[in-house]
């Protein structure tokens, strides 16, 4: 892909805003829904507030690791939802539930550091014959195609109880059709921000919606929740740091709630590290340079976990790289880390300021899903085109994608006790054990 802003380039510092701008809207939605959806199964009180302050400084770490060589930003992990919530429900109190999220969390870091180490003594070259672009291309495909069903919902969804799913799909539209146009005849300025566009677009048709609504006494046309604006109480406030609710409960952690952690974080985790590979391929493919040997995937391992350590102990939220910011790199065509290091400034300095938060906590469901089906249907495509130099007249190749597609594609997930083997994991294991089966097949 020839792109406008290469990594190591730098725009001016009005396009960065912009760009960081967009980048924190691509990844806001996801990033705020994990502790509310944590919150909402324990009683917990998490923030979204912390969790953005959390994806900031996580990011700000794997950027340090990887010496700003990889444009992704990170963001919370729904992988780590059902451990989050495990954490909870094997405590003896409600603070000891904080600590456990952030010791759960060092525990998942740690396997990355491990296989970072690994890499660093063996190399990558085990990893590529292990996951070839049979494997990988089919796998990052599911990656986008698995979140369709949530882009769909959201596109027909109201953020008002009794708004219509009409007018919130026109509303998810008007911003998915701006955001095309905007990508595809915008000059360059208007090329690098579509995202921008697109939401405001959104944001604007359902507004005037509920200023229409609102007057005719026609709650149909209200999808867009002001609650957030109207129920704030200052201009600044400080969020709920995650070590900050657990304080002083370090004594109460007993030997089997440690048990308990280990048992929900660290498996997730090695399901979690085979995303980070898919997405880092993908990434390569969309930079045009091998990230996995520079800067070396020991060094984006270390930047994920340690980066994910940091934001649990923050927000309560493991981090993970984001296929959405992914996705916003392929589309746009910039490429520069200075895009993501905006973005993680941004996310900590919106973190304290209560009007911004409250002002991204009221974009409708619908809008964002407008966006997110360009987003999840661009990492699909990336996926796509690394099959194009795949012969799919091998039976081989041809089970391999067609195993890690229908599989994928179908939903297969499996769990062992508290673990869960999520649909991109499990297609992935069964495309690596039928490539190794199929691997004497002869020319």
């Amino acid at each position: 892909m020839d792109l406008i802003y290469g990594i190591k380039d730098r725009p001016k510092f009005t396009q960065v805003l912009l760009f960081a701008l967009q980048q924190l809207l691509a990844i806001m939605a996801a990033t705020i829904a994990v502790p509310a959806v944590v919150n909402s199964g324990t009683g917990a009180e998490l923030t979204a507030s912390a969790a953005l302050f959390g994806a900031g400084v996580g990011t700000v770490v794997y950027l340090l690791f990887t010496k700003s060589s990889s444009p992704v930003f990170l963001g919370s992990s729904f992988a780590f939802i059902g451990s989050m919530m495990a954490a909870f429900s094997g405590a003896a109190s409600m603070k000891v539930g904080y600590i456990g999220l952030i010791i759960g969390a060092l525990m998942a870091g740690l396997v990355y550091v491990i296989i970072a180490i690994i890499v660093r003594v063996s190399g990558v070259e085990w990893i590529n014959k292990l996951m070839p672009p049979v494997i990988i291309g089919p796998t990052v495909a599911i990656i986008g195609l698995s979140l369709s069903a949530n882009a769909v919902g959201d596109l027909t969804k109201s953020s008002v109880e009794g708004g219509s799913i009409y007018v919130a799909l026109i509303c998810g539209l008007v911003t998915l059709f701006t955001t095309m146009i905007a990508s595809t005849y915008g000059k360059k300025m208007i090329r690098l921000i579509p995202f921008v566009i697109g939401i405001l677009a959104g944001y604007v048709c359902a507004s005037v919606f509920a200023l229409i609504g609102n007057a005719t006494g026609n709650p149909a046309l209200v999808v867009i929740n002001y609650g957030a604006l109207a129920n704030m109480k200052s201009v600044i406030s400080l969020p709920n740091f995650t070590f900050a609710l657990g304080a002083g409960s370090f004594g109460d952690i007993t030997g089997s709630y440690l048990v308990t952690l280990f048992t929900a974080y660290v498996p997730v985790a090695f399901v979690v590290f085979a995303e980070h590979l898919a997405d880092h391929k993908n990434l390569s493919s969309i930079v045009g340079k091998d990230l996995l040997s520079e800067p070396g995937l020991d060094k984006t391992l270390l930047g994920d976990g340690i980066g994910s350590f940091v934001g649990s102990f923050f927000g309560g939220c493991p981090n993970t790289t984001y296929g959405e910011s992914i996705a916003t790199v392929a589309i746009t065509r910039n490429a520069s880390t200075v895009s993501i290091w905006g973005a993680a400034v941004m996310c900590v300095v919106f973190s304290f300021i209560t009007p911004l938060t409250a002002f991204l906590e009221t974009i409708p469901s619908c809008v964002m899903g407008g966006v997110c089906i360009a987003l999840y249907g661009f990492i699909a495509m990336s996926g796509f085109k690394m099959l194009q130099g795949v012969d799919l007249n091998k039976n081989r190749n041809l089970f391999v994608a067609s195993i890690i597609f229908i599989t994928g594609v179908g939903g297969l997930a499996v769990s062992f006790g508290a673990v869960e083997l999520r649909t991109v994991a499990c297609a992935l294991i069964l495309g690596i054990i039928a490539n190794v089966v199929l691997s004497k097949e002869k020319d």
